[in-house]
């Protein structure tokens, strides 16, 4: 099979990729549960799943397979292949600290948002980690701050790609629109969310850049609706972030 770039792909790997992905979705299954979530012969199944647990990326509990304690290594290494994420690890934790919000770190991959930091503070608006969970960036406070980095054509390649889905009624999802917002995000450097992925949370976000001008990742924190009045949300967290966001290039650049 062909790809856009002129390259070839083997369909053997990309069965072996869905059968990872779709395992996680499921969170374990039997050969023939996967085999018909998949639409593929039992036999066809179980020769993917023998090959993976091989290599120990798969094990077997009973008749149930689950995906193996290796891809933890895997993600390790990926959240941490380049120093500025290693680095942004503590200024997350310290924006949930001084702000008492959820603080995330997040990247751009492929055109979508990637969460590679994320702490709770003492209102957070969630608990649970969202850790390598990917977004569509128009949605979030932090997913703007990136697309406000990029040009106006990678921002047309993105809608089109993965569209302009709402989470909720306030979500931008027309593009002019949301060029016009990106514009002003691009001019003030702060992106605000007001409840345009979730009902009732608020969030603000920056961009962060390397010393070689080019985008490394967005900070973002975000509060229920009802404990951030317009002065803590316009002014008091976007000062906060920017001052981060400042500590954080600095360092950076000198590394």
């Amino acid at each position: 099979m062909a790809t856009q770039d002129g390259g070839r792909t083997l369909q053997t790997t990309q069965t072996s990729l869905e059968v990872v992905e779709t395992l996680r979705a499921m969170d374990g299954a039997r050969v023939t549960e996967l085999a018909e979530e998949m639409g593929v012969a039992p036999s066809t199944m179980h020769a993917h799943l023998t090959t993976l647990r091989e290599a120990e990326y798969v094990v077997k509990d009973g008749d149930v397979y689950h995906l193996s304690l290796k891809f933890l290594a895997l993600g390790d290494y990926v959240g941490n292949r380049r120093e500025a994420y290693r680095i942004a690890d503590s200024y997350t934790e310290q924006l949930a600290g001084e702000t008492e919000c959820r603080a995330v770190f997040v990247v751009e991959e492929n055109g979508r948002g990637v969460y590679l930091h994320t702490y709770s503070g003492k209102h957070a608006v969630w608990k649970y980690s969202t850790i390598g969970k990917r977004f569509h960036l128009h949605q979030t406070a932090s997913g703007k701050a990136l697309l406000s980095q990029l040009p106006e054509f990678r921002v047309r390649e993105i809608a089109e790609k993965w569209g302009l889905p709402s989470r909720t009624d306030n979500t931008i999802n027309d593009l002019e629109a949301l060029l016009d917002e990106l514009a002003e995000i691009r001019e003030r450097g702060i992106a605000f969310n007001e409840e345009e992925q979730l009902d009732g949370v608020k969030a603000v976000g920056v961009p962060v850049q390397g010393a070689d001008g080019q985008v490394v990742g967005a900070f973002s924190v975000a509060s229920p609706a009802n404990r951030v009045d317009e002065e803590r949300f316009r002014t008091e967290l976007p000062n906060i972030l920017l001052g981060v966001a400042n500590e954080f290039e600095l360092e950076i650049s000198l590394s």
